[in-house]
């Protein structure tokens, strides 16, 4: 039998990762926006930190994988939500909360979705954007058009919400940083990769973070298209 230590550890960090959500939502609706980013982005550290700890220690379960879930749409659904609700949303009427709404509610149907998935094979893909990914996103972009004085752009985050939320839903294909497999001849290029993006990241956090995530998020219709445009063209 598994000492219970082992399990609570996992766990822990899943409760922390709705904590820093639930603190994110209240910090928001003070007014205090890039605090509330933060605190998304710390959230998404935890919510990574969980699910490795559990495959070290062999502790993985269905109660955490649901637990992981419902912190999930707090920390990345409703947390994000309100963050834009407060800092543009409220501004627009019905139609702010309309989009902040959309984005829980898609955001609710991408968990249901890769739960079901999961309960079949550890897929190698995602199929739609994550909802951490998601998150980030409008996390990153609050923060970067706060540090540019962007702020009479609002309208702007409305519509990167609904894009976030939409690309969840969809079938577009993103990577699995879980599947991706690193030979030896690459390790050492990456390595290097990797010092100079951290070295970016010490001199432009926001520039840095905001443009890595975009990227990402911008893979996946990029990729699509890609696809698509061989099909209808070149085949």
């Amino acid at each position: 039998m598994k000492p219970r230590l082992a399990y609570i550890i996992p766990n822990f960090f899943t409760a922390s990762s709705i904590f820093l959500g639930m603190l994110s939502i209240t910090k928001a609706s003070q007014g205090e926006f890039g605090i509330a980013s933060w605190l998304i982005m710390l959230a998404m550290i935890f919510d990574g930190i969980d699910g490795r700890i559990a495959r070290a220690t062999k502790t993985m379960s269905n109660f955490g994988a649901e637990f992981d879930s419902l912190a999930d749409i707090v920390a990345f659904g409703v947390a994000p939500a309100m963050l834009i609700f407060f800092f543009a949303g409220d501004d627009f009427g019905r139609f702010g909360f309309l989009v902040s709404a959309l984005y829980v509610i898609f955001g609710a149907l991408r968990l249901a979705r890769f739960n079901s998935t999961l309960a079949i094979s550890d897929p190698s893909v995602f199929i739609g954007l994550p909802i951490p990914a998601a998150a980030s996103l409008i996390a990153m972009g609050v923060l970067f058009f706060l540090n540019y004085g962007y702020e009479s752009y609002k309208v702007l985050f409305l519509v990167i919400m609904l894009f976030a939320g939409v690309l969840m839903v969809s079938h577009i294909r993103y990577p699995s940083p879980k599947k991706i497999k690193i030979n030896h001849r690459f390790f050492y290029r990456l390595l290097v990769i990797l010092t100079i993006i951290a070295s970016m990241l010490y001199l432009y956090s926001i520039e840095g973070l905001a443009l890595l995530v975009l990227g990402y998020v911008l893979y996946g219709p990029i990729r699509a298209s890609y696809y698509l445009i061989k099909k209808l063209f070149l085949s």
